[in-house]
């Protein structure tokens, strides 16, 4: 007797509708990760420090590296909202091709999400340790900053007792922020340096930064606070060591 065949699926790679997905995923990858980088960069707006500029940098490559992940399950969804519908207690005939049922497309998708989430941690923490330098810089200034309901406090510590709500900087001097709160736990935000570190009552926390763009940049707490929480914000003044000394000394301390 002769044995019977057993009919070959199909392949998963000749179906028009996993075709079709492919030729979107790249389409929307391409999309999302244009159009996903600018908005986010330009959203930012103009960096006032390294740091920030690090920042969005980060947030480019970072988007991009997700836009894969992102372009396939929008491929995905575009696939079977366009797909001819289907009616009956049977499955239609292309069924048996699934591609969740495919070993390699499974061990595909874990390989090259596990290779993106390692480069992210790789590349984030290469970011963290370049951006924490300047706690290290001996040559750094200090500053001591406190929040409370619904103010910030400022103390110039190597220029005596200084002290100011409105926050003042030299450009190109690299500057460590020993954080604090008296109250509630509320978030050091400098927006166009793009440092960030809660204030948390009892405890000091530290961040650093160098700007190097002389101008007026905004200061808010990015930590829901309390009934004035919105209200709380300042400016920072980066200016010229000159014109930073001449206002130290306006205040009483020393240059």
């Amino acid at each position: 007797m002769s044995e019977v065949e057993t009919p070959k699926r199909p392949s998963i790679l000749k179906s028009k509708d996993v075709q079709k997905t492919a030729i979107l995923w790249v389409v929307f990858t391409a999309i999302i990760g244009f159009v996903a980088s600018t908005v986010q960069v330009r959203a930012m707006g103009a960096p006032a420090s390294e740091t920030m500029s690090t920042t969005i940098n980060m947030m480019r490559v970072f988007t991009w590296a997700a836009s894969p992940v992102a372009g396939l399950v929008a491929a995905m969804a575009a696939t079977t909202l366009m797909a001819k519908r289907h009616y009956g207690d049977a499955p239609p005939a292309d069924a048996d091709h699934g591609i969740r049922n495919s070993p390699k497309a499974a061990s595909t998708w874990l390989v090259v999400s596990a290779i993106l989430c390692l480069f992210a941690v790789i590349w984030g923490m290469i970011v963290l340790q370049n951006d924490n330098a300047a706690l290290l810089n001996g040559k750094a200034m200090n500053i001591n900053v406190t929040g409370q309901q619904w103010v910030w406090n400022f103390d110039y510590v190597d220029n005596g007792t200084t002290r100011s709500q409105d926050l003042y900087l030299p450009v190109d001097k690299p500057v460590v922020f020993h954080v604090t709160s008296k109250d509630v736990v509320h978030s050091f935000w400098i927006v166009q340096m793009g440092i960030k570190v809660d204030a948390n009552p009892g405890y000091v926390t530290e961040t650093s930064v160098t700007p190097n763009k002389i101008g007026i940049y905004d200061l808010r707490c990015a930590e829901l606070c309390g009934l004035y929480h919105a209200y709380m914000q300042k400016k920072v003044h980066v200016v010229s060591q000159a014109d930073y000394d001449t206002w130290i000394q306006s205040q009483g301390g020393k240059a």
